[in-house]
């Protein structure tokens, strides 16, 4: 069997595509961004930055603050009926 040839972004140029108004630097209010345990937050990756950032698959998709780790957020969801969890930039995340 062959493997795919791409990669972590492959076919995600619609979801990772920002429109001309909001180009440019992100805002340092995004990048900081405070969520508190147990507080529920949409992923939503910022194509800017690529650090932190989980599987595109998961965009849109409603999680769970867990807890903090350095910068980062530990966030679970559901998926299905597998509970998963991620390590995800503030920056990727918006709070509902």
């Amino acid at each position: 069997m062959v493997d795919r040839k791409g990669g972590f972004r492959r076919k995600t140029s619609s979801k990772l595509l920002k429109g001309h108004r909001s180009k440019g630097k992100i805002s340092s209010t995004d990048f900081f961004a405070d969520f508190s345990v147990g507080s529920r937050v949409v992923l939503k990756a910022e194509p800017a930055f690529q650090k932190g950032m989980f599987h595109p698959k998961y965009y849109g998709s409603t999680a769970v603050v867990v807890g903090k780790f350095g910068g980062c957020y530990k966030v679970s969801f559901k998926d299905g009926s597998v509970v998963k969890s991620f390590l995800v930039h503030p920056v990727h995340l918006r709070g509902v």
